[in-house]
């Protein structure tokens, strides 16, 4: 799950993170009276969407004045953002993020993510910060310093200075930015996230230590334990199709293609999407209705699947073990009956109850094309599309 740039900033200031004073505006008046109850004569207007890349597309401008406050945020409220990060459609700003100025000395990047690789959360640290870490991560490697975490201890001081003097922070703030460090590890590990990303950290005039901005991303399995997140999700951020799909416990992701899949299993989910791109197809989306599914459950799935109108086939691709094939069947029948099925539909169904999966299809009065494996369902779907 993922929440804003003025979310993620309350949340680590309740670990000690230092953030600069700013507040939340939904309208220009609340932006101008923020800025006023701010009181300082510089202050930043900032655009708040899911996505990164807002500087360069626009969205974040710095004001000298109320009168350009006011113009700036007449400007960005409303505006459809597009980024790197959100896609050709972009995203429209619904809320702005207006924010104290500061003396900014030197930028710098921390992050904090989970290591596939070793299975452990790894701070990483660059001073090449305000660029997008990708950029430094391909063309300056050398410059991305790592520390692994040892899950038992956490991370250590002498890590965290150890990464400061690495980046190059001023002596006489290196205590301040390991106490940084310490405290956004801190908040990533209790409040269960994914990522932590903080860029740029900045060094100001005054000596401070500062997140001028904060990406924070949360483990969805987790929220169940963090109520106080959960509260902070912004639906119209989201896909439609996901957070319905959530009500179901579906795991659902849309992505360009025009080929929907329903599969039981995140691996066998992967593979289907693959095997439609190896025989030319493109998928619609990855959505896993997993082992234990109800016939509601699976009638919801297939919904979701045709309420995208990019969608221009459906190929189902079921192993069961322990979900039983005539419950899919159950499913697949109800949903076409209740929407109406005008695509072409190939089902691939073995395992368990895979006979009476496939006479509760073969009885349903409905247009399906079966498929004997994987490969061949594929192929067939992706013929009937084109």
């Amino acid at each position: 799950m993922n929440i804003h740039e003025y979310q993620g900033k309350e949340v680590l200031k309740q670990y000690g993170v230092v953030v600069p004073e700013g507040k939340v505006a939904f309208s220009v008046d609340e932006a101008v009276e923020a800025a006023k109850a701010l009181g300082t004569p510089v202050v930043v207007v900032k655009a708040q969407i899911h996505a990164g890349g807002r500087g360069k597309a626009g969205g974040v401008k710095v004001a000298k004045g109320l009168d350009e406050v006011r113009t700036y945020a007449s400007e960005i409220l409303g505006k459809v953002l597009v980024t790197h990060q959100t896609g050709p459609e972009g995203k429209e700003v619904k809320r702005l993020l207006i924010e104290q100025g500061c003396d900014i000395k030197k930028e710098y990047y921390v992050g904090v993510v989970v290591d596939r690789g070793t299975g452990r959360i790894v701070m990483m640290a660059s001073e090449e910060g305000g660029t997008e870490i990708e950029e430094v991560a391909a063309h300056s490697p050398e410059k991305i310093f790592k520390e692994v975490v040892d899950p038992a201890v956490g991370l250590q001081v002498f890590q965290a200075r150890k990464l400061a003097y690495a980046i190059n922070i001023p002596n006489e703030l290196v205590g301040k930015a390991a106490k940084f460090m310490l405290a956004l590890y801190r908040a990533f590990e209790e409040k269960d996230c994914s990522i932590a990303e903080i860029n740029p950290l900045v060094v100001t005039g005054d000596g401070n230590v500062m997140a001028l901005d904060a990406k924070l991303n949360f483990d969805s399995n987790a929220l169940y334990r963090h109520k106080d997140i959960l509260e902070l999700r912004d639906l119209e951020e989201e896909d439609e199709k996901e957070i319905e799909a959530s009500k179901f416990d579906l795991s659902y992701i849309a992505l360009d293609g025009n080929i929907g899949c329903m599969v039981n299993g995140a691996g066998l989910a992967m593979a289907t999407m693959d095997i439609i791109k190896y025989y030319g197809g493109d998928p619609a989306n990855f959505l896993d209705v997993g082992g234990g599914a109800t016939t509601e459950k699976v009638t919801e799935a297939f919904k979701i699947i045709l309420s995208d109108e990019k969608v221009k086939g459906i190929f189902v691709n079921i192993f069961g073990g322990i979900m039983k094939c005539d419950v899919i069947a159950n499913g697949v029948v109800e949903a076409a009956k209740q929407i109406g099925l005008d695509r072409p539909l190939v089902v691939r169904l073995e395992g368990t109850n895979v006979e009476l999966g496939k006479k509760i299809l073969n009885e349903s009065g409905l247009n399906i094309v079966a498929a004997d494996s994987m490969a061949d369902g594929a192929q067939k779907i992706v013929a009937l599309v084109k």
